[in-house]
């Protein structure tokens, strides 16, 4: 039987995980976001040697378990460490935070580069000639036109992606993080009331996300009066 003194009990100790949790997602999200961004851009060419290797590297973070992926980056790169040590990068590597980050960053900026790729090429062209007819260069027409009516375009879809970002950080404690999760296995081991602690996790996951959705929902009606309204 569910004790509901037993959440009073474990809920502030699921909270001292949040920050952690808000930090990786924080992080990820951001610097995600601003790869997703660069190689989104650079997709827009037609050159062969860019275009190919940038979608070679979003199919497989697209096309492979993010689970995988953060082993890999943790416990792969270990088998290098002589070569990591040499290019100074060990120090960074073998700390799971980082590594943690490393891997959720690479999986939303795969998934964002997509995002953002289509809602480039869905801004009419018209716009740009107009743009340029009026004596914008290209870097002005892609800053003033083009990425201000994509980024709104794009929002909905990369909402989403936010979420899947935030959940994602759960999978951060297999390799010892004590993020909301991790503290939950913790507790799981301590108390043998798995249904309990994982309903509790779950709770805060719940009420995070819906105030992500709620803040998102706000941005996309100030960028979007028109649509909201329609």
């Amino acid at each position: 039987m569910i004790d509901p003194g037993f959440f009073l009990e474990i809920i502030p100790k699921l909270l001292a995980g949040l920050p952690l949790t808000l930090e990786l997602a924080g992080s990820s999200v951001l610097l995600g976001f601003v790869l997703a961004l660069v190689l989104a851009l650079a997709q827009q060419g037609q050159k062969p040697f860019i275009v190919w290797p940038i979608r070679t590297f979003v199919a497989i973070f697209r096309g492979t378990p993010l689970l995988v992926q953060i082993f890999l980056i943790y416990y792969g790169l270990g088998q290098f460490r002589p070569t990591l040590q040499m290019l100074g990068l060990w120090s960074l590597f073998r700390e799971p935070y980082w590594c943690a980050i490393l891997a959720l960053t690479l999986n939303t900026a795969a998934y964002g580069s997509e995002i953002l790729r289509g809602a480039i090429r869905n801004v009419p062209r018209g716009l740009s000639e107009a743009a340029s007819s009026l004596g914008l260069s290209r870097v002005l027409t892609l800053r003033l036109v083009v990425l201000p009516l994509a980024l709104r375009q794009a929002l909905p879809a990369y909402s989403n992606e936010i979420i899947l970002m935030v959940k994602g950080t759960s999978l951060a404690s297999i390799i010892t993080l004590t993020e909301v999760t991790g503290i939950a296995q913790e507790l799981i081991a301590q108390t043998y009331r798995a249904m309990e602690v994982f309903i509790a996790a779950g709770a805060i996951y719940l009420v995070l996300n819906f105030l992500i959705v709620r803040a998102l929902a706000l941005l996309e009606a100030r960028l979007t009066p028109d649509r909201v309204r329609s």
